[in-house]
């Protein structure tokens, strides 16, 4: 999925945000290589196939959205047999690469036993990776996001160093701490000394939220892949200026966005792919918007904050397109064919 010597742009796995519909959505646009998947936790006990299937509906279709881009599963969890079962159980599913989680910072996941608090257990991270590894084909890559520490960056040495022992065929690296959270500064360059000295491919991730964020964080780093999230929701242009600055861009058509037509686009990726819908859907679009208008990529928000239903919220954005867009579809939205 990752090759080490081509640069790619990967969708960043963010809880809440990228669903499978919004991958979907993402997977039009030509610019992402591929998407990791929102965690699936593995508690006390291992999901069944079912769950897979709909935490990740894109496994029913080759590990790839029905607009074309790979994804890869993510799996959170403590114990490392149950976590290989589970990657096993993704196998089955369809999946075609494993991705590990490390670094979440919720501290509903950190209490649990997983995210980021295996940071503080290096040991741990090598047994994890190692079980999952040993429970899956050799075809399957299996790798690793992680944060520099739980409370200093000084750890991600030794935990790299760990996870790739264990056999992680490559990591993403957020450049902050658990405890940090989101909260300034980044930390770039440890990204690139352990890029430097694993031997194994190193994904930066974490605060490029501009072209010339990216530009400083490749110049810290040396990374040719790298991992957008935040940012990429708050300027629906940024994955495209990225891979097209790393010379991998597919098309050109999404150098500029419309807001109508993608939120529009997200509720029809939403009907086509999620049983039932959730009634409050409208809450994840105001979330995303809210981010945007926070960059300055949306100056509208205060207009569409008390909407209560994405009909509302397409209506008060572009009152004239939401008329003809329901008069065209017979009363609601079309479906992705």
């Amino acid at each position: 999925m990752l090759d080490a010597t081509r640069p790619a742009v990967i969708l960043a796995p963010m809880e809440g945000v990228t669903d499978a519909p919004m991958r979907a959505l993402q997977g039009e646009f030509g610019a992402f290589s591929y998407a990791v998947s929102e965690f699936l936790r593995v508690a006390g006990q291992v999901p069944p196939k079912h769950v897979f299937l709909r935490h990740v509906p894109e496994l029913r279709e080759g590990s790839r959205t029905r607009s074309g881009l790979p994804v890869q599963v993510q799996l959170l969890g403590g114990d490392p047999g149950r976590m290989a079962e589970a990657a096993g159980r993704a196998v089955e599913c369809g999946a075609v690469a494993i991705d590990l989680n490390f670094g979440c910072p919720a501290n509903t996941v950190n209490r649990h036993d997983g995210g980021a608090t295996l940071l503080k257990y290096p040991t741990r991270i090598r047994e994890i990776v190692r079980a999952v590894r040993a429970a899956t084909p050799a075809t399957v890559p299996v790798s690793a996001k992680m944060r520099l520490g739980w409370d200093s960056i000084d750890p991600i040495r030794e935990n790299a160093a760990m996870a790739a022992d264990g056999g992680a065929s490559w990591l993403a690296i957020h450049g902050r701490t658990r405890i940090a959270g989101y909260a300034p500064p980044i930390f770039w360059d440890p990204i690139g000394r352990i890029r430097e000295s694993l031997g194994i491919p190193v994904i930066a991730n974490g605060d490029i939220w501009t072209r010339d964020d990216f530009r400083r964080c490749r110049e810290a780093t040396g990374c040719i892949h790298f991992m957008l999230g935040r940012g990429a929701l708050a300027d629906p242009t940024l994955s495209h200026h990225v891979a097209a600055e790393l010379g991998i861009a597919t098309a050109d058509r999404y150098r500029h966005h419309d807001w109508f037509d993608r939120l529009n686009r997200l509720e029809e990726w939403t009907r086509a792919l999620v049983e039932d819908p959730p009634e409050n859907g409208v809450r994840r679009w105001k979330q995303w918007l809210k981010l945007a208008a926070a960059s300055g990529a949306f100056d509208r928000f205060d207009a569409i904050k008390r909407c209560e239903s994405t009909a509302e919220l397409l209506a008060t954005l572009a009152p004239d397109r939401f008329a003809g867009l329901l008069q065209s579809a017979g009363g609601a939205a079309g479906s992705p064919s």
